[in-house]
């Protein structure tokens, strides 16, 4: 019944280092739609970033800063994702460590967004 994920919402209390984290760091792009609201597209996907206290309704029960858990897929080798890490002072939690994603094993590092958000960078290690 589902296909895939078009897109999630992360709600923020710091919309300025939240935005420099996933554009400047993860190189995310930078979309403004309907009424100036932002989102950060990647891929054949985007979040879309509701401000806390300003979440556009319908919203999730509790929105909350610091509540997602997410993976993301490299588009490069995870070494160059850890070079760029480190290039903007990003300290990686753990890893790199191997793990299990939707399609195979895959080699992760976690690190924290400006939320405390959990963010899992993988790349998988063989052809799926």
């Amino acid at each position: 019944m589902i296909d895939h994920l078009d897109h999630l919402v992360l709600t923020t209390s710091a919309e300025e280092a939240t935005t420099h984290f996933y554009v400047n760091v993860l190189g995310m792009t930078l979309e403004t739609f309907g009424a100036g609201r932002k989102a950060f597209r990647f891929g054949n996907q985007k979040i879309n970033l509701h401000i806390k206290g300003h979440e556009v309704e319908p919203k999730a029960h509790l929105p909350v800063p610091g509540s997602l858990d997410l993976c993301f897929i490299a588009a490069v080798p995870l070494d160059q994702v850890i070079q760029k890490l480190g290039s903007n002072s990003v300290k990686i939690e753990q890893g790199p460590v191997e793990r299990t994603g939707a399609l195979g094993k895959i080699r992760s590092v976690y690190v924290r967004d400006p939320e405390l958000n959990l963010i899992e960078i993988s790349e998988y290690l063989s052809a799926n």
